[in-house]
């Protein structure tokens, strides 16, 4: 578990890496950023104009009646517990899932600060390697972030037991992020994993903030939610919520729409902060995004695509390179240690063959403490399988011929 953040925007450094090199082969391949290339649902155009009017209006901080009503029914299909979400109290539109996992990181330091009556120093709990955005919100919201090393000896995901033991930490946790399946690994947390972290979240009275925007996208049985965890434990959905967004569910991530669900003393004084500090989602937005929640012909066709790439993969680099096929999401992890670490990797294959990665130190914190200069991501390179498959099999035919 490391201390502190220095937080760069991943893509600025890898711009930095890479400078004015030249691609070896064209046209270039880039494979970093997830932004789905998939086709958009065919309706979606059609909705936006026909409410295009409401673009005069300014929006409420709440969902309104018809995306609220969509957000309970995909509950309710997905997990089974759509009749337990009240619409009015348990849901919050979000300008994407990235700008509430920031924002709400302020009300639960709020809430921790009340707890803990200025006493005490509050900490935020960060999977590593772990989305940027987490520590943004954390540093922002000016709490201590302490990384949890994820690796395959621990399935990517945080070591809950070792977590437990660290009591004192513990009554200072404001908030945990978890992420299933994970980024950039692609690892699921089973029934048992999200009810250790919903007990923690309860037993140190700490908020429990799960990504799940790619919860449809996966390759054997579907993850299970943190809500519908939650509900079974207890009969209800206290310190913990999920996010989620039509981005990588629905390609749509130049829509900005997602929401957050879950404990609606959370969510009460969330809209509270939103509603001063957060911006609103457009009224025509949320009424296309009510008919794309309800739709899962799309997101069918979505998972089936997705998962004939990463079989392509597994046919391509099996027999050059050692990887743990991802059990959901849409990247692949890899080991580039034969070929001097992922900086050098990806530097190198940029050159080569026209491909480019995302070094996974540029994911993860870097400890600064007793072991100065560790970084638990150095040897790997994160891989967006968002182009077709014909340019994914191309991409992946060239990074195997560099070994």
């Amino acid at each position: 578990m490391n201390k502190q953040a220095d937080i760069v925007n991943p893509f600025a450094r890898l711009r930095e890496l890479l400078g004015d090199a030249q691609p070896g082969i064209t046209p270039a391949i880039d494979m970093t950023i997830g932004a789905p290339k998939h086709a958009i649902p065919d309706f979606f155009k059609e909705i936006l104009a026909q409410k295009h009017e409401l673009y005069l209006n300014y929006p409420a901080i709440r969902a309104i009646p018809p995306l609220a009503g969509a957000i309970v029914a995909w509950h309710e299909r997905r997990y089974g517990i759509g009749k337990k979400i009240d619409p009015s109290s348990m849901i919050l539109p979000l300008m994407g899932s990235r700008e509430g996992l920031f924002s709400a990181v302020f009300t639960a330091r709020e809430r921790k600060d009340c707890a803990l009556k200025g006493r005490g120093r509050q900490v935020a709990l960060i999977p590593n390697p772990f989305y940027t955005v987490y520590a943004g919100g954390v540093q922002a919201a000016g709490l201590e972030a302490v990384y949890l090393e994820t690796s395959d000896e621990n399935g990517f995901l945080p070591d809950l037991d070792k977590l437990s033991k660290n009591k004192e930490m513990l009554e200072g946790v404001s908030v945990m992020f978890l992420c299933s399946p994970s980024n950039p690994q692609g690892a699921i947390a089973s029934v048992a994993y999200l009810q250790k972290a919903i007990a923690l979240a309860r037993q140190y009275d700490f908020m429990l903030f799960s990504d799940e925007c790619y919860s449809e996208i996966y390759f054997g049985e579907p993850p299970a939610g943190i809500l519908q965890v939650a509900h079974a434990m207890g009969g209800d959905f206290s310190n913990v919520l999920a996010f989620n967004s039509l981005s990588k569910r629905s390609n749509l991530p130049g829509l900005r729409s997602g929401f957050v669900v879950g404990d609606p003393d959370f969510i009460d004084k969330y809209a509270r902060f939103r509603n001063v500090s957060c911006p609103q989602m457009p009224l025509p937005v949320q009424y296309a995004s009510a008919k794309i929640w309800a739709d899962e012909a799309h997101v069918i066709e979505n998972r089936r695509l997705y998962a004939k790439k990463i079989d392509a993969a597994e046919n391509i680099l099996k027999s050059h390179i050692s990887y743990e096929k991802p059990a959901g999401g849409f990247f692949l992890w890899i080991n580039m240690k034969e070929l001097g670490g992922g900086e050098v990797a990806v530097e190198r294959i940029w050159k080569l063959c026209g491909v480019k990665m995302l070094p996974g130190a540029y994911l993860a914190y870097e400890d600064l403490g007793a072991q100065k200069g560790a970084n638990p991501a150095k040897n790997d390179v994160r891989i967006a399988l968002v182009h077709d498959l014909e340019t994914t099999r191309e991409a992946l035919k060239r990074i195997v011929s560099v070994f």
